[in-house]
């Protein structure tokens, strides 16, 4: 008869979780928050009051981003 790898009156070890410095963390949610307030500006304030571009390029790339977000454009 075959034995088991691992006795029957031995568990098996439970893995131990990864602990993240926060120092680690930082920088990446730092850029996260700035990349997505960036996002956010590009599709609900430009070509508005705020407009940092001329033209309507940046209105008609985001345009469909839009109203699926519930901003006003028209």
């Amino acid at each position: 008869m075959a034995q088991s790898a691992v006795p029957s009156s031995q568990a098996p070890e439970q893995p131990v979780p990864l602990r993240v410095p926060v120092r680690k963390i930082l920088p990446w949610a730092v850029f996260a928050l700035v990349l997505a307030l960036v996002l956010i500006y590009f599709v609900g304030a430009e070509q508005g009051a705020t407009s940092l571009f001329g033209g309507t390029w940046v209105h008609e790339f985001t345009h469909d981003g839009r109203h699926l977000l519930g901003f006003p454009c028209h």
